[in-house]
């Protein structure tokens, strides 16, 4: 979930006991647990995520593939040009 809000609730007892039974069994978190209760007496589902889309430039056949590596081999040239050695 991207937004979230705390709270607190006052929970009868033997709810909490049930959900926290429930994170344990799904091996989520009770505020998981809590979230699907609400959707489900709320009828609402979670609002639709867009897929992520990177935005590039240039063309598309060019093709970037750069390793770690390869930054520090262009920062340390540009480190030896810059101090002229």
């Amino acid at each position: 979930m991207l937004i979230c809000m705390r709270t607190t609730l006052v929970l009868e007892d033997h709810l909490l006991r049930k959900a926290k039974s429930v994170a344990l069994e799904q091996g989520v978190t009770l505020s998981e647990v809590v979230n699907r209760a609400l959707q489900i007496a709320l009828d609402d589902s979670p609002p639709a995520v867009e897929p992520f889309r990177m935005i590039t430039y240039g063309s598309l056949a060019e093709e970037a593939d750069h390793e770690p590596e390869d930054f520090s081999a262009e920062m340390m040239e540009e480190d030896r040009v810059g101090l002229g050695r």
